[in-house]
């Protein structure tokens, strides 16, 4: 089970940002997941990008990125890059990666994208979509959200089992007050106090929902069924 992500960025900032609220935050003081976040800009002098050979814009050498993973001891750790050519992320991906291993390290790109030579050292490639970035950390607080809130006890597990994709099927629709917003009713199912009823209420909604919005992923809910 995923113990320890540590980032190598050259935009700590951001990363710290993000984990400094909310779940990550949480799940970092209940001592569920330790978080490190590494400037791969440890050298003040030193010269992290560069002109591309043959033409193109700048790119991430690979020696300030190479020379952090070994001062850091993480060559032998599960490295991940996210990178357009990845494996796609979705929410079984996402499981699996906290299972894959104990620690694992995500590298950010930047500008035209890391030297090549970065890839012998890397495990795993991921990709959050078929679109251009200007930063792989906004890719890596993508795929931070998504493993960090699957670790045990960090969310109640009740509310994870009807949260989206979880089984294939889309989340329900939720209400609070006011009851009545400009004529718009609250669902009376919800006023009821019969949580049976609402239960099943809910699961026909994410049935009913997820048939409309996402036909591929509801043929797929009807061959677990």
């Amino acid at each position: 089970m995923l113990e320890r992500i540590t980032v190598l960025t050259i935009f700590p900032e951001i990363i710290e940002s993000y984990i400094s609220k909310s779940i990550p935050k949480q799940a970092q003081l209940k001592g569920l997941i330790e978080i490190k976040v590494i400037n791969i800009r440890s050298h003040p002098q030193e010269q992290i990008d560069d002109y591309a050979y043959g033409g193109g814009g700048m790119v991430l050498k690979v020696e300030p990125i190479v020379r952090a993973l070994r001062e850091n001891n993480l060559l032998n750790e599960h490295i991940i890059l996210m990178t357009p050519a990845g494996i796609r992320l979705n929410q079984e991906r996402a499981k699996a990666i906290t299972t894959i291993a104990k620690h694992i390290v995500l590298i950010c790109g930047h500008y035209e994208g890391i030297d090549a030579r970065i890839n012998k050292y890397i495990k795993e490639e991921i990709s959050i979509g078929d679109y251009v970035l200007s930063s792989g950390e906004l890719a890596s607080l993508v795929l931070l959200d998504s493993i960090i809130r699957l670790i045990p006890n960090v969310i109640n597990k009740d509310s994870l089992i009807s949260e989206s994709f979880n089984d294939y099927l889309l989340d329900y629709p939720v209400y609070t007050r006011p009851q009545n917003f400009e004529g718009d009713l609250v669902p009376d199912i919800y006023l009821s106090g019969d949580h049976k009823a609402i239960e099943k209420y809910r699961l026909e909604m994410r049935k009913k929902i997820t048939e409309e919005k996402r036909p591929d992923l509801f043929k797929k809910y009807l061959k677990l069924k």
